[in-house]
């Protein structure tokens, strides 16, 4: 498998507060990966990093065999052509239009004629299921629709990586999982690479071709879906069955079953 993102002993600290303390994690060509871990453990501060957004104290981030640290403002900018961002409360301009939200980042990065951004917006919310609501307003809109927006609008610039961050958090179970499909289905249309933040991990075991768990700054497990269920680390089978993690029912919903 090829690696397309890499993070190595990557550190970062906020003044007294200890975030991330050797970080390692390899996220392959192609594949859905979950980061799981508790609130406040680095989940989407670790997507910060990927863009640029953040910078770590110690480490190596790696895109596409690139030191994003290294890269200069214009190759910061290729970079984050190719990555797609979908954010926790979908993030939309509420004095935009639809077509104008998924238009956004085709208009800051490209110069392309309007035709041909008229057809991109249309064929991107055709992807995720809402082709001919592009005159509708953000406040016009349900949260799964919302949310539909927001992945259409981080595709528009045909991305290698998708990163999502809590992509199910305040939807009611049928959007949850009309949204768990439109990930695998644009995985398999678009062969995307995919990342993952997620509390949700019902949803998680639906869609994740690989776990990686987050705690006290650290990845302490990355493995499969089979794997996951069959450590018999207690950190990792606390924050499957726990509180925040899913039932017996649910685990056997996902057609796999627990080891022992």
């Amino acid at each position: 498998m090829n690696t397309i993102i890499s993070f190595k002993n990557v550190s970062l600290s906020f003044g007294d507060v200890v975030v991330l303390k050797g970080l390692d994690l390899p996220i392959y060509e192609g594949e859905i990966l979950t980061i799981i871990g508790g609130s406040g453990s680095g989940k989407s501060v670790t997507l910060k990093l990927l863009l640029g957004l953040l910078r770590s104290d110690t480490g190596d981030i790696r895109f596409e065999g690139e030191k994003v640290a290294t890269l200069s403002q214009k190759a910061l900018v290729e970079m984050r052509r190719k990555i797609g961002m979908v954010f926790q409360g979908a993030a939309l301009f509420d004095s935009l239009s639809v077509k104008e939200n998924v238009a956004y980042p085709l208009r800051e990065h490209f110069s392309l004629p309007e035709g041909q951004i008229v057809r991109q917006v249309d064929k991107k919310l055709s992807l995720v299921g809402l082709k001919g609501i592009e005159r509708m307003m953000p406040a016009d809109l349900s949260g799964g629709m919302k949310k539909r927006v927001s992945i259409a609008r981080a595709i528009a610039t045909d991305p290698k990586v998708i990163l999502y961050d809590e992509p199910t958090t305040g939807l009611d179970p049928a959007n949850t999982q009309r949204i768990n499909r439109l990930i695998l289905q644009l995985k398999e249309k678009l062969h995307v690479t995919s990342v993952v933040v997620t509390h949700d991990m019902a949803s998680a075991f639906k869609v994740s071709d690989r776990f990686a768990l987050l705690h006290n700054g650290r990845i302490v497990f990355h493995g499969t879906r089979e794997e996951i269920l069959a450590s018999k680390d207690p950190l990792v089978q606390n924050f499957i069955h726990g509180e925040m993690g899913v039932t017996e029912d649910e685990v056997s919903f996902t057609g796999l079953k627990t080891g022992g």
